[in-house]
């Protein structure tokens, strides 16, 4: 799904904005048809601020057809309430017996080896987190990919890890010490944030991720039936001079059948001899992971390779 000209907002409210304390939102506030914000500072805003005027309207009418396409879809599952405690899902849409989401804990989000899937909650009434829980992406899984469509109010614990796109009808609310990669979008009413007293502060933060571009090659196509081939990955990709680390994963289609670490060159390779007699659509996918750059880390964005027809002759074939 696609947020339209509301993507490179941060913040959006219906009626207002407010802060306390030490706040920082990176990215772009819209606010239609309210224009109030209230402590800035000592809350920062790191992005163009919009008060309903033409773009703010437009950002609010592309962030309402937007929940509206979530609020639309039609579920896969219905998921128990209490998320987290080492809870792991798939992509997918998934709503809930009474409306209300509650995530404690740490809830992994996988996406399997595919950078495009989509996570979609659907909850009629609330989204609740609690202090210090926490949302990882794994296997390519990224925020600009995870919907949170929430039918009145929203509140992210304190000092909690939140990832995805809030579309709250109504209010969300950040507490003290919360860092948000995400959106939170209170179409029709307010965004609160609880700043901290002391550094560092409550955050905001649009998905950012520094690009990658994967490429792949095999080292024999076509190969005969038993034959080993073994597939190159090269992933590059920059930010101030650090490149991407972790992992890369090779797909036969849509099945994952290897993986590997890349090398200080960014390299990864796997071998197999266990491919059937046919053409196989190879991938390899880069699913990204934590960075070192300092004393901080780095998410770099997945991105998967064009595919690679790998052919595979009978044993005889010359």
């Amino acid at each position: 799904m696609t947020l339209g000209q509301a993507e490179d907002c941060a913040v959006m409210a219906g009626n207002a904005v407010t802060s306390t304390d030490l706040t920082t939102i990176i990215g772009t506030v819209a606010l239609s048809p309210g224009i109030t914000m209230t402590g800035f500072p000592p809350g920062i805003v790191r992005g163009e601020v919009h008060k309903n005027d033409a773009a703010a309207q437009q950002k609010k009418a592309d962030a309402v057809a937007a929940y509206n396409d979530a609020a639309g879809r039609t579920p896969t599952a219905t998921i128990p309430p209490n998320l987290g405690e080492g809870a792991t899902i798939t992509p997918g849409v998934y709503d809930t017996p009474g409306g209300v989401f509650e995530l404690a804990g740490t809830l992994t989000l996988d996406a399997q080896g595919d950078p495009d899937a989509t996570f979609i909650f659907q909850a009629d009434s609330a989204l609740n987190t609690a202090k210090t829980s926490n949302i990882d992406l794994t296997n390519g899984a990224q925020e600009d990919n995870i919907i949170w469509q929430v039918g009145d109010s929203a509140t992210l614990g304190e000092y909690s890890t939140f990832r995805g796109t809030v579309l709250a009808l109504n209010d969300v609310k950040v507490m003290t010490g919360a860092a948000m990669h995400g959106r939170a979008m209170a179409l029709n009413n307010v965004v609160t944030l609880n700043g901290t007293t002391i550094l560092p502060a409550t955050q905001i933060m649009l998905p950012d991720a520094p690009e990658t571009d994967t490429s792949l090659t095999s080292s024999l196509n076509p190969s005969r039936l038993g034959d080993p081939v073994t597939f190159v990955a090269e992933v590059s990709g920059d930010f101030h001079g650090v490149s991407p680390t972790n992992t890369v994963l090779f797909k036969d289609g849509s099945v994952v059948i290897g993986s590997a670490m890349l090398d200080d060159l960014g390299v990864a390779t796997f071998t197999t001899a266990e491919l059937t007699k046919g053409v196989h659509p190879i991938t390899a996918v880069y699913v990204a992971g934590g960075t070192s750059v300092g004393e901080a880390w780095v998410d770099f964005a997945p991105s998967e390779s064009p595919v690679v027809n790998q052919q595979v002759l009978d044993p005889g074939t010359t």
